[in-house]
């Protein structure tokens, strides 16, 4: 019998949260509510979710903290929940490692729908070795693999934890070294049509990415100012 996934649905309006686990477990997904920042930080330790939908305005701590605290020891991927539909929110949740974010009120089908797309997305790495034989997709370069099957990064031998939009993106712009793609290009591909327009998506994510793997003699990120964004693969 397959092991039910674990989400953990942190909101403190009781209606809203209730109506989710149902449609959630309708899908045979195992949910646990909780109300409170303080608490969601301590269950997301004992409960170990696959995936975690938090609304931004709690008791206690705020979204943006749960997101933070959790940020600092997994990459579990996390949907942000809010009434608020600013940009400024937005890539505020994105910047602090957020993998989604939807606006209240949303469509219950579509919530689902993007809970099953993240999930599929991310499967936790296995621990990586350099003697590890990659499988599936991914790209090579000096001290560098990208798989997207497994969504694992080895970086100079060492495994770099990674949601899964940014690994999407840095494998993506990878596997077209020295092709230059706009912002909008990359939304389109990467994000879908319900972020077009909001640019600073992309940006928000090379700005991680570049936190995370820094310029390599053999190739790096570039900014193709006034245009996007390219794996530059420097030639021999």
């Amino acid at each position: 019998m397959a092991v039910k996934q674990k989400i953990m649905i942190v909101d403190d309006d009781a209606n809203i949260a209730e109506l989710i686990s149902l449609y959630l477990m309708k899908e045979c997904y195992d949910t646990l509510i909780v109300d409170d920042g303080e608490e969601a930080v301590r269950q997301f330790e004992t409960y170990r979710p696959n995936l975690i939908l938090l609304d931004l305005m709690l008791p206690g701590i705020d979204g943006y903290e749960v997101c933070r605290q959790v940020r600092k020891t997994s990459s579990v991927p996390i949907i942000m929940l809010s009434a608020k539909g600013e940009i400024f929110d937005k890539v505020l949740g994105l910047e602090l490692g957020a993998d989604d974010y939807m606006i209240k009120p949303f469509d219950s089908k579509e919530l689902v729908a993007r809970v099953k797309a993240v999930l599929r997305r991310f499967q936790p790495a296995m621990a990586a070795t350099e003697e590890t034989e990659e499988k599936g997709d991914y790209v090579a370069y000096p001290d560098l693999v990208i798989n997207q099957s497994n969504y694992s990064v080895v970086y100079y031998g060492k495994n770099i934890d990674m949601p899964p939009k940014e690994l999407e993106l840095f494998y993506f712009l990878a596997s077209h070294p020295n092709q230059v793609f706009t912002r909008e290009q990359l939304l389109d591909k990467l994000w879908g049509y319900e972020y077009i327009g909001d640019t600073r998506t992309v940006d928000v994510h090379i700005k991680r990415l570049r936190e995370k793997i820094k310029d390599h003699p053999a190739w790096k990120l570039s900014t193709v100012w006034g245009i996007g964004y390219k794996f530059d693969l420097k030639k021999s």
